[in-house]
């Protein structure tokens, strides 16, 4: 199954591109809650090329590796990419007046249930969402 999330930034497609595919801008945004964080990203943003976000709950209690490969990437329009457990991930980018629509359609895994992986990614991208419009951390 398919889950498809969305938001709008009131932020120039250039930047907002540019904290989705930043590892210093990673490291603030990406994480679903306040007692959780990204501790190390990296990004090697072309077709072939690994990302991999380290995120880790505060307390030291727990933390994974999230990763993938891109397997398409055309530079502030679309990147797919392959996860490791063999699911996908698609995120547009596209403008919407003066603002930009990011839409994340991914593949759910079987562990959780389909509104907890919903509320988690929505949470990520609301953060991101945040970063860009106010340039701090979320």
């Amino acid at each position: 199954m398919k889950i498809t999330l969305e938001t709008t930034i009131n932020a120039p497609l250039a930047e907002v591109w540019r904290a989705w595919t930043t590892p210093e801008d990673i490291m603030q945004w990406n994480a679903a809650s306040d007692d959780w964080h990204t501790t190390a990203s990296t990004v090697d943003l072309r077709v072939g090329g690994a990302f991999t976000s380290r995120m880790e709950a505060k307390d030291g209690s727990m933390g994974f590796d999230f990763a993938g490969t891109y397997t398409q990437v055309i530079p502030q329009a679309l990147l797919e990419i392959a996860l490791g457990d063999i699911r996908t991930v698609q995120v547009e980018f596209s403008q919407v007046g003066s603002a930009v629509r990011v839409r994340e359609t991914f593949d759910a895994e079987p562990t959780h249930s389909i509104e907890q992986q919903r509320q988690g990614w929505q949470s990520i991208l609301d953060r991101f969402a945040r970063h860009v419009e106010t340039g701090k951390r979320s």
